[in-house]
């Protein structure tokens, strides 16, 4: 099961965050079908969504991120609740990959880095935050190190990985670290990070080493002391359902919704996350409109 670990030093100056989202991506790749850079790319952003998710402290709240880098991979989209459950989807599923010399996924390639990256928090009331800074690699990992600095102005460190397996192109593992100097943070704290930083491993390494995700946040935080501020599951999980697109359908035209309807007599409509399909029939559609003038009619009536 993959979990995801809240730690600070005890004297409130450093903050990290750890997750093993293994099963979160091998879902998320059979869901989509997505090629191996395709699974690279997704995988590290869910891994920094489920992250930045389980920061937000209202209960309702929500963050999206979407990267556009102009690559062959198209718009990256991901969604987290306050509870690291998160969500994902590609513009182009079968995106090609290429590989560095190192063996490693060429990730920058498939993504781009000639755009955006954009975080939009919803509190669940009032209006969303949203932020939005340049690409500097595509590489994920280093984008959301920049986003943190530039938006939010928090000395941030970013490390996500995701292990594929060469032969089969299964996810073997998958996981993130986040690191945030707070502010009590002082040079001399500064410099202790900088030092565990510079002899971090990479997180699939530390994974495969049978590290749990405590153990890694603690490595991160060697010669601090560490206490715990929550652990939890996390999953892949999407929200749709049959009720939210009938609730979506009735603030359209009578003409648009009639106009769904294709020459098999029926409407389909597809989730963009989990790729589960809604089919509504013509009668469905015309139930639909019945509501939606009815429930019109005694808005204006009142």
């Amino acid at each position: 099961m993959d979990k995801i670990i809240r730690c600070i030093t005890s004297d409130g100056a450093v903050m990290a965050a750890a997750i093993d989202a293994s099963d979160i991506v091998f879902t998320a790749k059979k869901l989509h079908g997505l090629s191996r850079s395709a699974t690279a790319a997704l995988g590290r952003l869910l891994c920094a969504t489920s992250i930045m998710g389980a920061m937000l402290k209202q209960k309702d709240a929500f963050v999206n991120i979407q990267v556009r880098g102009g690559g062959e991979l198209g718009a990256l989209v991901t969604v987290g609740d306050s509870k690291g459950n998160v969500r994902g989807y590609v513009g182009n599923s079968g995106c090609p990959t290429e590989y560095y010399p190192n063996g490693k996924i060429n990730v920058a390639k498939a993504v781009g880095s000639s755009g955006t990256l954009s975080v939009m928090r919803d509190y669940g009331s009032g209006e969303p935050y949203i932020g939005q800074v340049e690409l500097v690699s595509g590489e994920i990992a280093e984008d959301i190190t920049n986003y943190y600095a530039v938006s939010e102005q928090i000395p941030t460190v970013c490390a996500l990985g995701v292990l594929i397996n060469r032969d089969d192109g299964e996810v073997m593992l998958a996981g993130g670290l986040l690191i945030q100097l707070l502010p009590g943070a002082d040079d001399n704290t500064i410099e202790k990070i900088e030092q565990n930083v510079s002899k971090l491993e990479p997180v699939t390494t530390m994974l495969a080493k049978g590290m749990t995700i405590l153990e890694i946040c603690k490595t991160a935080l060697e010669g601090f002391e560490v206490e715990v501020l929550d652990e939890m599951p996390v999953n892949y999980v999407c929200g749709c359902s049959r009720e939210k697109l009938e609730r979506y359908f009735i603030t359209m035209s009578d003409d648009d919704l009639r106009e769904m309807i294709t020459e098999k007599g029926e409407a389909e409509a597809v989730c963009s996350f989990c790729n589960k399909k809604y089919t509504f029939s013509r009668e469905d559609i015309e139930n639909l409109i019945v509501q939606k003038n009815a429930s019109d009619e005694t808005k204006t009536q009142s």
